[in-house]
């Protein structure tokens, strides 16, 4: 059973829906998700917030914060986790901002720096990692650990 299929058994049998909030990885969560047949049972749908625009106007992230710490920083991959759950009432979310590549560096945020959150009822865990310098490889690697993320957010304990 490969990552997906682990994570819609856990969707499922809890009977929990899901939805994305994706900047950086621009939908691949979403393409990898929708692939599998019967995702539509759990699936709700996804937003590509490429912009901060779309950030701030339909998943409700602060323009303060995006000023203040950026589209790639903690407190707007967590609030773009709450406002895909919010705006697709869905049980739980995932959430990419970064940093892809190759170009995009910013003092402080190379390239490869993504902030990743899932978030589930009032929890949300983030996490800042630092890929490569491969775009595609930094899309994979970024929706891969989301989905991880998600996993381990919502598994049974």
């Amino acid at each position: 059973m490969n990552k997906i299929e682990e994570l819609a058994a856990i969707l499922l049998k809890q009977h929990l829906t899901m939805g994305t909030a994706e900047s950086c990885t621009g939908g691949r969560i979403a393409n990898r998700i929708t692939s599998c047949a019967g995702s539509s049972a759990y699936f709700k749908g996804g937003i590509v917030s490429y912009c901060n625009e779309v950030k701030h106007r339909v998943l409700g992230v602060s323009a303060d914060d995006l000023i203040t710490y950026g589209a790639v920083s903690q407190p707007v991959v967590e609030q773009m986790a709450r406002g895909a759950m919010r705006v697709l009432n869905c049980d739980c979310a995932v959430a990419t901002s970064g940093i892809a590549g190759p170009g995009g560096a910013v003092p402080g945020k190379p390239v490869g720096t993504v902030w990743i959150a899932a978030a589930y009822k009032d929890k949300v865990n983030s996490q800042c990692f630092h890929f490569s310098s491969d775009r595609i490889g930094n899309i994979e690697l970024s929706a891969e650990a989301a989905l991880n993320m998600l996993g381990e957010l919502i598994a049974p304990k």
